[in-house]
This record gives C-alpha cells, sequence and structure tokens, in this order.
C-alpha cells in the first residue's frame, strides 16, 4: 500500500499550482521533479506535496532546464537516463549557469564515471532504484538543510522558514521524518 495525498495537484513545470488544503504547511520550498517514468514522477511529486513542499515536474531534462532559467527552485529531483537531455548533462548546465539548487539524482544507474570526471557536478544525493518512500524523504530533508533560499532580494535561512513536515523545532521532540506508513510487502512501495 502507498500512502499519497490525491486532493492536492501536482502541475508540470510553469503552471501554478491551486491552494493547498487547509491542513498543510506554508508551502515556501519549492521543488522541481525531472523524470521520465510518469509514474515515478506522480508518486515523487506527491510526496513531497505530502512532506510540505510546492512541486512543478518536467518530463525530460530539457523541459527540466527550461524550468529552471524561468523559476526559483530550492531543489530539483532528476533522473539521469531521460530524453532530450540527461541529468548528468542539467547538471554541467546548472554549474556553467551557476544556478545553486542542491540536487538529488534519482536513477537506476549511477553515472559513477562523469562524476568522476567532472567531480564538481556531484549531486548532493544520489538514489539508486528502486528506492523506498523514506529514503527519497531523507534524502531531501538533507539536501534541503543545505538551501539557503531568497525571497524578494533578502537572503532567508532555512531556520525563517516553517519547518518541513518531521522537522524538529524549539517546541517538539526530533523527528527525522513524517508519519509513513509501514512498506508494503508486495514491493509497490518503492519507487
Amino acid at each position: 500500500m502507498i500512502w499519497i495525498m490525491s486532493d492536492y495537484p501536482v502541475t508540470p513545470a510553469g503552471v501554478r499550482m491551486g491552494e493547498p488544503p487547509p491542513h498543510q504547511p506554508d508551502l515556501t520550498r519549492h521543488v522541481l521533479v525531472a523524470e521520465d517514468d510518469e509514474d515515478i514522477c506522480q508518486l515523487n511529486a506527491q510526496v513531497l506535496v505530502q512532506l510540505g513542499c510546492r512541486v512543478d515536474t518536467a518530463a525530460d531534462g530539457a523541459a527540466a532546464w527550461a524550468a529552471l532559467q524561468r523559476t526559483r527552485y530550492d531543489l530539483l529531483v532528476t533522473d539521469n537516463n531521460m530524453p532530450k537531455m540527461t541529468g548528468v548533462e542539467l547538471l554541467h548546465k546548472l554549474h556553467a549557469a551557476r544556478l545553486a539548487v542542491p540536487v538529488i539524482m534519482a536513477t537506476g544507474i549511477l553515472p559513477r564515471e562523469e562524476f568522476d570526471r567532472s567531480p564538481w557536478i556531484k549531486p548532493a544525493a544520489v538514489l539508486l532504484k528502486p528506492y523506498t518512500i523514506t529514503e527519497l524523504l531523507r534524502a531531501v530533508q538533507a539536501a534541503m538543510r543545505l538551501t539557503a533560499p531568497e525571497t524578494s532580494g533578502q537572503s532567508q535561512t532555512n531556520a525563517d522558514r516553517p519547518p518541513l513536515r518531521g522537522d524538529a523545532t524549539a517546541s517538539e521532540p526530533a523527528n527525522p521524518l513524517p508519519p509513513v506508513p509501514p512498506p508494503a510487502t508486495d514491493g509497490q512501495a518503492n519507487v
């Protein structure tokens, strides 16, 4: 069984999403998910929405690059083997354009040779498929801690933002992850 929130829309990059349901926190963290497998893309996006993020999606590397040029994102979760532009090519473009955005590469095959040749493009985290929802959540929370976003020309730290679900605050005990249902025994909980 996969626990996902289906009443909150996830839209293609560049399309404004509707208002969050009343129980959602302020969605100030903006994440781009670049994945050519539609099912994986939607599952990743819905998990991120549950975590309290605003999410855009891109079906290939070229669409992701176009979205990254138009919109400031706090995190990019990208596949590597995508049409039009690979995840590694996307990382090279990010570096060349000096766009500082933490990246999680979620891929079936680790592009080790490319990372060895160009160590400056290594992502903040790598998830090898199949990965669990819990692994995705941990990688996202770790990468978000690296983010120091700007709004209205003023620097803002993550301490100034509402916590991600599961983040500890002064008034609550540390809890590294939001509640995640038990993993499915038939393997469907893997992404």
